[in-house]
This record gives C-alpha cells, sequence and structure tokens, in this order.
C-alpha cells in the first residue's frame, strides 16, 4: 500500500514539475535549479514519512538543538534578576 503513496507522490512531483518548468524562461538557470533541488528533497521527505510515519518534524529537531541554549539563558536571566 505504501508504494501506491509514494507512486501519488511521484505523480504530484511530476504534475508540479510540468506545470512550472515551462513558465520559467531560458535565462532562469539558479531558479530552475532550485526549483529541481527542493523538488527533490520534498519528493525524498515525502516518501521517507509514507515509509517512517514516525520520524520527527522540523520543529522536533529544532526543539533538540536549542533545549540546551534556553536552558543556559534561563539560568543567565535568573541569576541577573537576583
Amino acid at each position: 500500500m505504501e508504494w501506491v503513496k509514494v507512486l501519488g507522490i511521484a505523480a504530484v512531483l511530476v504534475c508540479m514539475t510540468l506545470y512550472e518548468w515551462p513558465r520559467m524562461k531560458r535565462q532562469m538557470k539558479k531558479e530552475k535549479t532550485a526549483f529541481a533541488a527542493l523538488t527533490v528533497l520534498g519528493g525524498i521527505l515525502a516518501c521517507l514519512l509514507v515509509f517512517y510515519p514516525e520520524t520527527p518534524g522540523p520543529t522536533q529537531c529544532i526543539d533538540a538543538m536549542y533545549k540546551p541554549l534556553v536552558n543556559v539563558v534561563e539560568k543567565w536571566t535568573m541569576e541577573r534578576s537576583e
């Protein structure tokens, strides 16, 4: 059943590309590169989420990265307020 979802994701990505690519001018090389890279990365992420739905989202990753910094800042502000 997961492969049907992956095929659906691929179909959406192909439709997006067929719709957007002709609208970009020939000189827009950087925009085309960015579009292709973001489309591929988004497709990979979507497929990974189909097979591993328990994967943490970007917000949980940011929370994990900044949690120690928040603790240090809270401790520092408590010491300054005393």
